[in-house]
């Protein structure tokens, strides 16, 4: 059961409690739309040093809170950390994205090692503990991973892909196969979200970006069904710590998404609002669901935006957060004026 209400506002909505103002945090709201990000990132490595740096991990965490009152910080990590804790080479290239060795066939994923996952990731944890000692007493920390199915899709492409076939493929074709490399990433990532929440994490996130590119059945079988093992898991060992769930771009399969049991659904910004009202918010707490692009408009736009989103979804205990991640080129001066706009709605 999830402990009783704080002075946190996230975590009293995950009580059902109502607030008058909506907790509000904004996915990928650490980053490069921030001038102090972009100098800071401009003389320290590699992104991956970053995540691995405690104390630059700490910084990049705690740069927007200390420039807006969101409600909520969460990890500057990535979700391909995991791969690489698991033995596979992993780069991140300017302009072009995540670069990831690759899993194709039973001899290269014999080669992935579990054992030494929270050993390898130590100083994500130990950013993990520094920021939780740092916030301010309101804000509540959130840890994330990405989900098994999501990040089995770039161990399997080598790097982000437009139509996924190689993956697919394999999960169609191979399952046998798929369904061993499914279970490794399964017991890495409850690792990994269990060490984050023994160092402090008060809320876990699960990321699975490329949920949508499936139909209904490999759905189930390679989204639902991990899900709920970890999340099974999770709440068996860490009963008071909510879980979010985003399965992106799952349309009307974020009703059977349901069946994890998540405690809130993100929701993506494709996703009709009416029907989220009708079909998932009786059942659970939403979570989102702005298009980032808003943030690239004028003022009077914005606004109106946020009041369709609150007229909506705001009479139940909601989060308010973007469909998707902050953009790079999203001014400072929107973000301030979504923020306003939220608290005064």
């Amino acid at each position: 059961m999830i402990s009783a209400p704080t002075s946190k506002k996230l975590l009293q909505t995950f009580h059902g409690i109502k607030t008058t103002i909506p907790p509000f945090w904004f996915m990928r709201q650490a980053g490069r739309y921030l001038p102090e990000y972009r100098q800071l990132r401009s003389h320290a490595g590699s992104f991956l040093e970053l995540c691995y740096n405690p104390s630059l991990a700490t910084e990049i965490t705690l740069q927007p809170i200390r420039r807006f009152p969101v409600d909520a910080a969460i990890l500057f990590s990535d979700i391909l950390v995991v791969p690489h804790a698991l033995g596979l080479h992993v780069d991140f290239l300017e302009h072009k994205g995540p670069i990831v060795e690759t899993v194709t066939n039973d001899t290269e994923l014999s080669k992935l090692d579990s054992s030494k996952v929270t050993t390898f990731l130590a100083p994500v944890y130990e950013a993990v503990s520094t920021i939780a000692a740092k916030l301010p007493s309101n804000v509540t920390l959130i840890g994330f991973a990405g989900s098994p199915w999501t990040v089995a899709t770039y161990m399997i492409e080598g790097k982000s892909s437009k139509d996924f076939s190689l993956v697919k493929q394999l999960a169609y074709g191979k399952s046998d196969f798929f369904s061993k490399l499914i279970n490794i990433l399964i017991d890495a990532t409850i690792m990994h979200l269990s060490a984050q929440i023994e160092a402090g994490a008060e809320v876990i996130q699960l990321f699975d970006s490329w949920a949508g590119i499936l139909p209904e059945a490999a759905f189930r079988k390679w989204v639902i069904e991990p899900t709920t093992r970890i999340v099974y898991h999770l709440k068996n060992n860490y009963p008071h710590i909510p879980i979010i769930g985003f399965p992106r771009n799952a349309g009307i399969n974020y009703q059977d998404y349901l069946e994890t049991g998540v405690d809130a659904i993100s929701i993506d910004y494709q996703l009709p609002l009416l029907w989220a009202k009708s079909h998932l918010q009786p059942h659970t707490i939403i979570q989102g669901n702005l298009d980032p692009s808003i943030l690239l408009t004028d003022k009077e736009t914005i606004s109106n935006e946020i009041c369709r989103i609150l007229d909506m979804l705001g009479e139940q205990p909601f989060i308010f957060n973007l469909g998707h991640g902050m953009m790079p080129s999203i001014p400072i001066e929107n973000v301030e004026h979504m923020i306003n706009a939220i608290r005064n709605y």
